[in-house]
């Protein structure tokens, strides 16, 4: 699930966590990193609710595995291409990369070039211009190019 470097990076979040050093991350804990943040007004219902996710007390192995799920989170194949077809009225199964990279760069969570720079490398883009969004979900959500 995760290589050993990442691992070492999430023992060392949790021990910046784990304030009191008990093996354990409860609801004071969190309070501390939230003010060693500068954020003090954090509601106990908050803390409760991410405490909440978890189905029992969290200590590194159930950390690892909140986090675990969150990283590898990702939306299925199917909502993804349903997105990309918003910007296809034609249902032609390709959009132009000038008009996604447009979309990429000035709505919701912007893209930077270098973003939409390496989500071009890893599309299939023909010889117009036009990106098989249906390539580049499979890509998505499953790591690699599809053998055809």
């Amino acid at each position: 699930m995760f290589e050993q470097t990442q691992i070492q990076e999430f023992k060392e979040a949790f021990t910046l966590i784990d304030q009191n050093r008990d093996g354990f991350i409860d609801k004071e804990d969190l309070k501390d990193t939230y003010a060693s943040l500068g954020k003090l007004n954090v509601m106990d219902n908050e803390l409760e609710d991410m405490l909440k996710e978890a189905t029992g007390p969290i200590n590194f192995t159930m950390f690892l595995t909140l986090f675990g799920g969150k990283l590898h989170g990702t939306d299925p194949e199917e909502t993804i291409l349903n997105a990309f077809k918003m910007f296809d009225p034609d249902a032609k199964g390709y959009i132009h990369k000038d008009e996604l990279q447009k979309l990429l760069m000035t709505q919701a969570d912007r893209f930077s070039s270098e973003e939409v720079k390496q989500m071009f490398q890893s599309s299939n883009i023909d010889e117009m211009g036009n990106l098989d969004y249906k390539s580049l979900c499979y890509i998505i959500t499953h790591g690699e190019e599809q053998e055809e």
